[in-house]
């Protein structure tokens, strides 16, 4: 009835909604809710009367029966599985053990209240249409329940949806839940924290599995942290996603967004970021623990680690990752998401140092040490857990003290748990759990128990989506929601949970039966989830049919049906019947382009389809009716691709050269022009266009290499004999000649032409375009090849190459050998190689690498396509069919006469067919003009070029004689000659003619008939052999080869060509008339050569010596100091080659080329050509070449010296200072190279070149190869020939005069003196006013001081330099340490470095140069609290006192006067023993300025009743600022109320008015000493002002900056009444140095707080607590005195402010025994950075305090350990040895403790952890030691107190464990662990149960940690105790307290009548 009564209270709220808003809410409830509140309705008590909880309503209803609440099973299943509308809304507190009537309805809190004594706030008219409907339909549900009365079960435990599907938080309900949390789509809320498995990485996005089976998406910006995009991009290439997260990764997201998915109504998307900025928004520096796991981005990869991002900027962190081998992780890329155990913590660098164990990250466990806050909750978190109770659906357990969450029944600890999984958790069970999720609006945590995720790994996948296991488990069976069973996978087992709705394809009911646990059944894996490892399964018979069940079935090629349920513009989304979705892009919805997709696809229609593809879960299927309804085999791999397939695909790409077509799963081939079935000169774009279906066939594939050749041409049908091979022979006749192609006919039936590009009418290029230029239809060509057929056309080329090598040509890569020389012709350049075609589409591949021998060469300019070439096999693959080649001149230069061949053939075809069309045969003058012939002609004109003849016979021909063959003969116009005819040009009718006497006498001898027949054979053509070496000379240059004679064979015409095969594209080499070649013969004259001798040029390299040049070679020899004769071959800026002997080369280096070293070129005066007078000076053998080298010289000295005197060698005599010439060979960054001879080198440094800065930073520009340079030698080193020098001469340096150097990594300062001018690089800018650092030379830096920046005083003088910028120094001084080592000033001070610089600020660099009242400049160079020091210059500094700073009150001197601040003053005093300066900054004379605060103390006297404010309170008295005044007095705690002398701070505060008497002034040291006790104004209250008015209130300023200003510049100190008082004002701290800083507190013994310091003993031992009172009375007494006598002291100090030396040293006299003044004289040696003296200082010390002075030694001892641990070397060694000696002569213990509090003090943890436990072993039995180390062990967060209380507890006597339990147990509660100090409180009592002061403190301890309800229960057990009425007592006066300061009225009386009832307990 509660369910109802529920309901129905929750009905009664809707009432205060109105009209049909109401209705329609009403009907919305449950029907016998419905029922219940038509029965109130009815009831005329409505509203006066509340309804009771519970109550039944019988006025239609009769009896009701206890089975009408029943609900059924289908209802019950959809209450279950239907999550609630309100997600986050909390359970209300129901209390379902109300007594009837007892209670009115319990409305909710966002409803306001039902109207009291109302009526119903509905109409009348909608109360009878609420009546009239809930009747109807109670009546219709009675009828059912009859019907099904047997099978109506008690189901009243059943949850609602509110159960279900809301989130519940720790214990907000009034009751425990029945339910675990559970995560589902409508309770899922932005802000939520979720654990997750990734389970895809995408480019754009990463999809994760979430709990619950739901799918989150991050995208790309949220996966990544901004701050680390940018870098991750560049370390990073392609896919950034994928090289930071990959599948199966655990991580921890935050919930974005929802928002609806647009393509599928009724879908949401789970938007999620993985962003560390969102996870860790509430991380801390003080929230992190040692131990904790935490999350963190790779910021950067360093050598030995990675630095890290926490995703917050407070603080970063570093990963030391080293594999097992030592080597750091090569996978890991910046930006990765990574875990790790927090190590430790550098609070002070703000460094967190993590540990990548990936066993200690899964293994460690959150503790709760400090207490955790909720926010900082993080999903993956490892806690411990306890079993609280069970649930219906999971557990409940607590964890982290005082969080409780859920784990749900597929999270538990075995992953196949039975019916009986609740009898393994039993209550307070131990376990150890991770955090699943997390809802920071309802506080509901779900946690997990499954064993992979709590070892932090994910789940195994072993099952996929579709598998079919017949022996599946039945495990569990859950009445009402589904199986759990138990599939078995390999290597072990799955779980899968099939749901009741799945079970069967019927509704079947009572299905439990049919299933029995151990039952087998066969199951279809339908879904998996990731972060579970559970598979959902399914048992419907129609899951097992049917071609696609899931993505994995679906195969391509395969027809579907499907039905449509979205159009849109981008295509329609087709749905299978399995549910599987696919995607029909719009140019696959129709064969033809649509344009309204709606019309032709419309929604819910069911089509037929063929799959395309699937590729990661994406389908794409076609519904193209060719395609559909396609017969032909499909083709969905390259493997499939066989020759002769035919196949349909559509067409993706239309190019000129062919086009691209698509098949199945995205195999793609492509149909070449050729087989396209065009005809030639259409366009292809006229017959295809894209997605275009055709029939196509495979002509040839390789798989390997993913490539298929079509044909979509239908074959044509010819015979094997009809049939031409590729490769053959053919002949043909010209048809038409097009822009682009030469038809040919070739007469061979099945074939309908032939086609010749016009790069395939020659081999030469420029001749291969005359061809086409003259030929005509009807030219019949003898011999062409077939190289391929294209549309039934031949494809054929005319080139001599590749006809007369048919044979040889290869046709696939079988045919090709390596490293063999095979003709082709180039089909395509690309930016990386050539393409090299042969046969039909036999193809290779020429890398750049290997195409030109000069890798800088582009490929473009030295090859065209179409060229001839020459190639050599290098590689040949024979599985993909693809040849490498190399066309490389040196490897494949031609050994024949082929191409020199070709051109004169072709070159006299041409000829013919250009005058073919004329009537007179205009070729017959050539018979007449052979080559070699001698004829006669008369001189028509001579021109500069040279001489043209004309002959008679033939009035268009003429002859053409250069310069060079006239042979020296002069020329006439008009005169008759008789040539040589040396070539004949026949298309241009001209001839080539020489005038040379042995070209014409061998003509003349050869044709003389009386001439002997032996001489007649030496002629040319009969004494050449083919292949013979020749020494020829070039006689003409023509464009295309050269004509040559051969002086060797009786002046021989012959003719070499200047290109090659693959050289037609390069320059040729250049040739001048008359030069030597060698060649070899390779074709005598014979028609095939057109009658010439045909020559094969040879480089140098390659030259077979001839037998006379082998004949001449030996009989000449070339040593060192012969001179010889050479020919200036090529001019280089630093040498000469030249060309000597019988193909001998040298060079003449440019310092052999003259004697006058002043020449800027010495080469001005030589040409190419030219012959030289040389001596041999050098013969070496060349560098990695045996080939020998020459150096020649051409100095006249040289030229004329004996051979001995050259062949001397030179001896490397050179001097420092010595002024040397040499030629630029080299310039890099900062040096010149020169060559000062042809072996020996000089460097010159750029800061050595020049001073000026403009010369300085166009340095490289300055000095360019050859340039002759002069300079005088720094430095020089004779092993390595090498010489330094400078731009200038040497001046008196660092180094003696002459020094030398042999070791060039020596430090080179002999150029550097005081007074030079330099050139520097600025290479640091030193921080603050440090000044700057600048390199000098390459060795050496100097230091320019901040005053020596610019030369008139500026507000930042560092504000125009910047690191690398050049500058122009003097050198100001020169120093040199006690190492050697040098210190250089200088000065950029214009004045000082230009030598017509104007004059600047004066610099006072001596005392003595000032003089007081001048006015100074300086900059600020130090600030402290007494004032500020100045720089003046380099040398002189000047202190400012803080009162003269300004005329003004002076708050923050550092604000106002920053360092390096430009200040104006005036110097006030000098001392020029010590060097002392003080200047004053203010306006007013006089050092001070009158004090205006101070007053008039002629207008207070003795005895004025004055009133005041408090400015300070100390412990020895107030200072009071009396009004209408500035004057401060102090009034002792001797001259204060009685009652106020205890604890000032308590009684006063500042600011606080109060009235005091003038007690005594004393005017001549301005003090004033006042008196507040009552007496003083008995008689006397009215408060007497003083005379000055001139201020009417206490300036505030003055009581802030107190503290801030030194004491000797503050107010007039004030004596006490008597005036003897030891106790003085103003006390300041003693060292405000940091390695002086000595805490009073180092010197105590006593390592807690005051509230630890007591010692709890017993109440009865009354003598005990007397003695302990005196004893700290004393120690009081003694305090107070060291504070009294340190303030004297402080007091002496600042009457007379020490100075200088002399001021210490006579107070160190007057007080030798005062650790004060010491520590004082020592801090003013470290200010002077006297850090020695101050050291000494310390020692003088140790020797002067008396032995008996052990407090003031210790002192001492302090203050050494702070020094050396500043300024030692190292400083932990250097305070060891301190430390060492302080044991000898102090008490061990109080220097330990001193030491152990400088460690802590400086942060040094590891050093102060090993100190301890050193103390710990040497005194074991001292209480503060163990109490010091329990503090350490509680600071540092470690979980060890428990065994050093143990091994305390051992070592200790007896009688001290009850103070270290106390002081342990105190220090606990004070760290925020209570429980560990009740623990140890607990322990003492059960053995001390009657001691009160322990009851005392252990209740202190819980009151102070606030903790009511323990309190009080602890004050009710010491309220029951038995014990003597005084200590009970006591414990009631203390309970009392309690309940007066926290309790009610209620409480209070409560304790006092238990007191009462005790002491009645005790009387009777």
């Amino acid at each position: 009835m509660n369910y109802v009564s529920s309901f129905c209270g929750k009905t009664l709220n809707a009432f205060s909604f109105s009209g049909r808003r109401r209705i329609h809410y009403l009907k919305q409830l449950p029907l016998l809710c419905r029922r219940h509140l038509a029965c109130s309705l009815r009831s005329p008590e409505l509203g006066r009367q509340p309804v009771a909880v519970g109550s039944r309503c019988t006025q239609d209803m009769g009896k009701p029966s206890k089975k009408s609440f029943n609900k059924k099973s289908e209802d019950r299943l959809k209450t279950f599985q239907k999550p609630s509308k309100k997600p986050f809304k909390p359970p209300q507190n129901v209390n379902n053990n109300v007594s009837k009537g007892s209670l009115p309805i319990q409305l909710e809190d966002d409803v306001p209240d039902f109207p009291r004594g109302g009526q119903s706030s509905l109409s009348r008219a909608e109360v009878d249409k609420v009546r009239a409907e809930v009747d109807k339909e109670f009546e219709t549900e009675n009828i059912v329940l009859k019907k099904t009365k047997k099978d109506r079960r008690k189901n009243l435990t059943r949850s609602t949806d509110d159960d279900l599907g809301s989130l519940f938080g720790d214990g907000k309900s009034g009751k425990s839940p029945r339910f675990a949390n559970k995560i589902t789509l409508k309770n899922v809320t932005p802000g939520m924290k979720l654990w997750g498995v990734i389970s895809e990485v995408n480019e754009k996005d990463i999809v994760v599995s979430l709990p619950g089976g739901l799918r989150g998406l991050v995208r790309a910006s949220e996966a990544i942290d901004p701050l680390l995009h940018d870098t991750m991009k560049g370390d990073t290439e392609g896919d950034v996603l994928s090289a930071v997260y990959m599948v199966g990764q655990l991580v921890s997201c935050i919930v974005l967004q929802l928002d609806g998915d647009k393509k599928e109504k009724g879908k949401h998307r789970i938007w999620l970021s993985l962003r560390l900025a969102l996870l860790h928004s509430s991380l801390t520096l003080d929230v992190l623990q040692e131990g904790m796991v935490i999350s963190a981005y790779v910021k950067s990869i360093e050598d030995h680690g990675y630095m890290l991002h926490f995703g917050v900027t407070s603080f970063t962190g570093f990963m030391q990752n080293i594999n097992k081998d030592g080597n750091m992780d090569a996978k890991m890329v910046v930006g990765r998401l990574v875990q790790g155990v927090v190590k430790s913590i550098d609070r002070t660098r703000k460094v967190v140092n993590l540990s990548s164990d990936a066993d200690e990250v899964a293994k460690c466990v959150t503790k709760d040490l400090k207490g955790i806050p909720f926010n900082l909750l993080v999903p993956g978190m490892m806690v411990n857990a306890s079993v609280r109770s069970t649930l219906e659906n999971g557990i409940m357990l607590s964890f982290l003290t005082f969080f409780t969450g859920t784990v749900d029944i597929f999270h538990l600890g075995k992953t196949l748990p039975t019916s009986q999984w609740k009898d393994e958790y039993t209550p307070n069970k131990k376990i150890n759990a991770r955090i699943l999720f997390i809802d920071p609006s309802t506080r509901a945590v779900g946690l997990t128990l499954n064993p992979h995720l709590v070892h932090n790994n994910a789940p195994p996948s072993l099952v996929k989506v579709g598998d079919i296991f017949d022996d599946s488990k039945v495990v569990r069976v859950d009445r009402g929601f589904g199986l759990l069973l138990e599939i078995p996978s390999a290597p072990i087992p799955t779980p899968a949970y099939v749901n009741v709705s799945d079970l069967s394809d019927k509704e079947v009911k009572k299905w439990e039966k049919s299933f029995k646990e151990g039952s087998l059944v066969r199951v279809r894996v339908s879904g998996f989830r990731l972060l579970e490892g559970l598979a959902t399964g399914v048992l419907k018979t129609s899951a097992f049919e049917g071609s696609v069940f899931t993505h994995s079935d679906v195969r391509p090629g395969m027809v579907v049906k499907a039905k449509v349920i979205i159009v849109d513009s981008f295509g329609a989304i087709v749905q299978f019947a399995s549910g599987v979705k696919a995607l029909c892009p719009l140019r696959h919805m129709s064969e033809f382009e649509i344009v309204k997709p709606r019309k032709k696809f419309q929604v819910g229609a069911e089509l037929v389809f063929r799959v395309l593809g699937c590729k990661s879960k994406r389908i794409t299927v076609t519904h193209k009716k060719t395609l559909v309804k396609s017969k032909l085999p499909i083709l969905s791999s390259y493997n499939d691709a066989t020759e002769g397939l035919s196949t349909h695909g559509w067409i993706t790409k239309v190019e000129p050269h062919g086009c691209f077509v698509r098949f199945y799963n995205g195999v793609q081939g492509f149909a070449p022009r050729a087989e396209l079935g065009l005809d030639p000169g259409s366009d292809v774009s006229s017959m295809y266009h894209v997605e275009q279906v055709v029939k196509c066939r495979v002509t040839s594939s390789v798989p390997a290499t993913r490539r298929i050749n079509l044909s979509l041409a239908t074959p044509a049908r010819t015979s094997e004999d009809d049939e031409v091979k590729l490769g053959s022979l053919v002949s043909g006749t010209v048809g038409r000649v097009t822009p682009n192609v030469v038809i040919v006919d070739v007469g061979i039936k099945g074939y309908s032409m032939g086609m010749i590009t016009p790069e395939h009418l020659a081999d030469n290029h420029g001749l291969a375009s005359i061809m086409k230029s003259v030929l005509k239809p009807g030219y019949k060509f003898e011999k062409l090849l077939v190289l391929d057929v294209e549309n039934h056309n031949l494809v054929l080329t005319a080139k001599h190459s590749l006809v007369n090598a048919a044979q040889q040509l290869p046709a696939d890569a079988s045919q090709v050998h390596l490293h063999s020389v095979v003709p082709g012709y180039i089909c395509n350049i690309i930016y990386n190689g050539c393409f090299v075609r042969f046969i039909g589409r036999f193809t290779g591949f020429a890398p750049k690498n290997w195409a030109v021998d000069d890798h800088r060469a582009d490929l473009s300019e030295a090859f065209y396509v179409g060229q001839s070439v020459r190639s050599n096999i290098q590689e040949v693959n024979s599985e993909t069919g693809r040849i490498t080649l190399s066309l490389k001149q040196s490897l494949c230069s031609s050994t024949d006469a082929s191409f020199v061949q070709e051109y004169f053939i072709l070159e006299e075809k041409i000829a013919k067919l250009h005058y073919s069309g004329t009537k007179s045969s205009s070729l017959k003058w050539v018979k007449e003009f052979l080559i070699g012939n001698v004829i006669e002609g008369t001189v028509h004109e001579v021109k500069e070029s040279g001489v043209i003849i004309s002959f008679q016979k033939y009035n268009d021909v003429f002859g053409f004689i250069t310069h060079h063959q006239r042979g020296g003969s002069t020329i006439d116009i008009g005169s008759t000659v008789k040539a040589t005819i040396l070539d004949v040009a026949k298309m241009d009718r001209l001839v080539d003619l020489s005038l040379k006497a042995e070209l014409v006498n061998r003509y003349t001898e050869n044709t003389d008939s009386q001439t002997p027949k032996k001489m007649r054979k030496r002629s040319a053509h009969k004494d050449l052999e083919v292949n013979q070496t020749v020494n020829a000379v070039v006689e003409i240059v023509k464009e295309n080869y050269l004509v040559l004679s051969i002086s060797d064979a009786n002046y021989a015409l012959g003719y070499a060509s200047l290109y090659d095969y693959n050289t037609q594209a390069f320059q040729p080499k250049q040739f001048v008339n008359g030069q030597r070649v060698i060649a070899s013969v390779v074709a005598l004259p014979d028609s095939s050569t057109t009658d010439r001798l045909l020559l094969l040029l040879k480089s140098n390299s390659e030259a077979v010596e001839t037998s006379s040049a082998k004949r001449a070679k030996k009989k000449s020899s070339y040593d060192v100091g012969s001179s010889v004769q050479a020919e200036v071959t090529e001019i280089k800026p630093l040498e000469l080659k030249v060309k000597f002997g019988s193909g001998l080369h040298g060079r003449i280096h440019i310092t052999e080329a003259s004697d006058d070293t002043t020449l800027e070129n010495p080469f001005s005066n030589y040409k190419v050509g030219q012959a030289l007078t040389t001596k041999i000076v050098s013969k070496s053998k060349a560098e990695n070449s045996n080939n020998i080298r020459w150096d020649l010289s051409v100095r006249p000295s040289v030229v004329l010296a004996d051979q001995s005197d050259v062949c001397a060698s030179r001896d490397f005599s050179y001097s420092i200072g010595q002024n040397v010439t040499g030629f630029v060979y080299k310039v890099d960054k900062d040096w010149v190279w020169l060559a000062i001879t042809r072996d020996i080198r000089a460097q010159l440094y750029i800061l050595d070149s020049a001073n000026d800065p403009s010369e300085l930073q166009d340095f490289q520009n300055r000095f360019h190869i050859g340039k002759r340079v002069s300079g005088y030698i720094l430095s020089t080193n004779k092993d390595k020939r090498l010489l330094r020098v400078l731009s200038h001469p040497l001046g008196g340096g660092l180094l003696a005069e002459g020094a030398s150097m042999t070791d060039d990594t020596e430090t080179v300062t002999s150029h550097i003196f005081q007074g030079a001018i330099v050139g520097g690089r600025i290479s640091r800018i030193l921080p603050g006013v440090s000044g700057l650092i600048v390199q000098i030379d390459p060795h050496l830096s100097g230091k320019v001081h901040f005053t020596e920046l610019t030369d008139s005083w500026v507000s930042n003088p560092l504000s125009g330099y910047h690191e690398g910028q050049f500058v122009k120094c003097k050198v100001i001084g020169i120093g040199r340490s006690a190492t050697g080592t040098f210190h250089v000033d200088l000065s950029l001070r214009t004045s000082l470095v230009e030598i017509n610089g104007k004059s600047g600020s004066k610099r006072y660099e001596k005392i003595e140069d000032l003089n007081p009242d001048m006015v100074i400049e300086g900059y600020v160079k130090n600030i402290t609290p007494k004032g500020c020091f100045i720089m003046l210059s380099r040398k002189l500094d000047a202190k400012i006192l803080i009162s003269n700073l300004s005329d003004d009150f002076v708050s923050k001197p550092e604000v106002e006067f920053p360092i390096g601040s430009l200040v104006t003053g005036r110097v006030i005093s000098l001392e020029p023993l010590s060097k002392r300066i003080e200047v004053s900054l203010r306006k007013t004379s006089g050092s001070k300025e009158p004090k205006a605060d101070v007053g008039d103390f002629s207008s207070l006297h003795v005895g004025n009743i004055v009133s005041g404010r408090v400015k300070r309170i100390e412990s020895f008295g107030l200072f009071i600022t009396i009004d209408q005044t500035k004057s401060v007095g102090l009034c002792h705690v001797s001259e204060l109320p009685e009652d106020n002398t205890d604890n000032l701070e308590t009684k006063y505060k500042i600011h606080e008015r109060v009235k005091a008497k003038i007690l005594k002034i004393d005017e001549e040291r301005r003090r004033i000493s006042l008196g507040m006790k009552g007496s003083y104004f008995d008689n006397n209250t009215d408060v007497e002002m003083p005379a000055n008015h001139g201020s009417d209130s206490l300036d505030e300023n003055t009581s802030e900056s107190d503290d801030e200003t030194p004491s000797e510049f503050q107010e007039p100190l004030i004596l006490s009444g008597n005036g003897n008082h030891p106790v003085l004002a103003e006390v300041e701290s003693r060292a405000s140095v940091l390695p002086l800083d000595v805490p009073l507190d180092e010197t105590d013994d006593s390592p807690v707080d005051d509230e630890g310091e007591q010692d709890p003993e017993p109440v009865e031992d009354k003598a005990k607590t007397s003695d302990n009172k005196i004893r700290r009375t004393k120690k009081k007494e003694m305090e107070e005195r060291e504070r009294e006598i340190r303030a004297a002291e402080e007091r002496l100090l600042q009457k007379d402010v020490p100075r200088t030396v002399d001021d210490y040293e006579k107070l160190t006299r007057s007080s030798p025994n005062s650790s004060f003044i010491w520590l004082k004289y020592m801090e003013f040696l470290l200010s002077l950075n006297e850090v020695e003296k101050a050291r000494s200082m310390a020692e003088r010390a140790l020797r002067t305090i008396n032995i008996r002075e052990e407090s003031e030694k210790l002192i001492i001892w302090m203050a050494y350990f702070n020094l050396e641990n500043e300024f030692g070397n190292p400083p932990e060694d250097a305070v060891v040895k301190v430390f060492q000696r302080a044991l000898q002569v102090c008490d061990p213990k109080k220097v330990h403790f001193a030491l152990l509090g400088m460690y802590e003090r400086t942060v040094q943890h590891k050093l102060a952890d090993e100190l301890l436990e050193k103390m710990i072993r040497k005194f074991k039995h001292s209480c503060k030691v163990w109490l010091r180390r329990i503090q350490r062990i509680i600071k540092q967060n470690e979980d060890m107190v428990q065994s050093v209380v143990k091994r305390a507890l051992i070592c200790l006597p007896k009688h001290k464990h009850i103070k270290f339990i106390t002081q342990t147990a105190i220090s606990e509660f004070k760290s925020g662990v209570p429980d560990r100090g009740r623990s140890l409180f607990e322990g003492m009592l059960r053995e001390y149960p009657k001691r009160t002061d322990l009851w005392s403190v252990y209740l202190d301890q819980e009151i102070r940690f606030g903790d009511e309800a323990v309190i009080r229960a602890l004050f009710e057990r010491t309220i029951c105790l038995e014990l003597p009425l005084k200590k009970m007592k006591f414990l009631f006066k203390k309970y009392l307290e309690f309940e007066k300061s926290k309790g009610d009225e209620e409480r209070i009386e409560y304790v006092k009548a238990e007191a009462l009832k005790y002491v009645e307990k005790t009387r009777s």
